[in-house]
């Protein structure tokens, strides 16, 4: 019997149609799905996102985030702020991101689990 397999779905091919490189280790939106760039991406070309895994990525400086927490990717700093944060047009919440360990004010990164799971958009 033939199999449809594709991929096993924590990794997705990504192709870069924005007018920047993607740098390796950056944040992407693909819809309502938060995922990490796992190389650097050129414009116009493919490359890989993880979107379930553990990574560490851009906090705001100010938030204090539990480990547990849901998160807020907040579009505008490029960074993830905590579940208190009120979101702006084009952050993303939910369930496709929480904090893997806690950090509070003047950290700049975290460790964040990475679902795949779709969050909301703020429209």
């Amino acid at each position: 019997m033939a199999t449809n397999f594709v991929q096993d779905g924590r990794m997705l091919d990504f192709t870069n149609n924005t007018s920047s490189v993607i740098t390796s280790g950056q944040v992407l939106a693909v819809g309502a799905v938060l995922g990490v760039a796992m190389d650097d991406i050129a414009v116009g070309e493919s490359g890989v996102i993880g979107i379930d895994g553990v990574f560490t990525v851009p906090k705001v400086s100010a938030a204090e985030i539990g480990q547990g927490e849901t998160l807020t990717w907040d579009i505008s700093a490029a960074a993830f702020d905590d579940s208190a944060a009120t979101a702006a047009t084009g952050d993303i919440t939910g369930p496709t991101a929480f904090a893997a360990e806690a950090a509070g004010n003047g950290v700049t990164s975290l460790a964040v689990k990475f679902t795949g799971v779709p969050g909301t958009v703020k429209a």
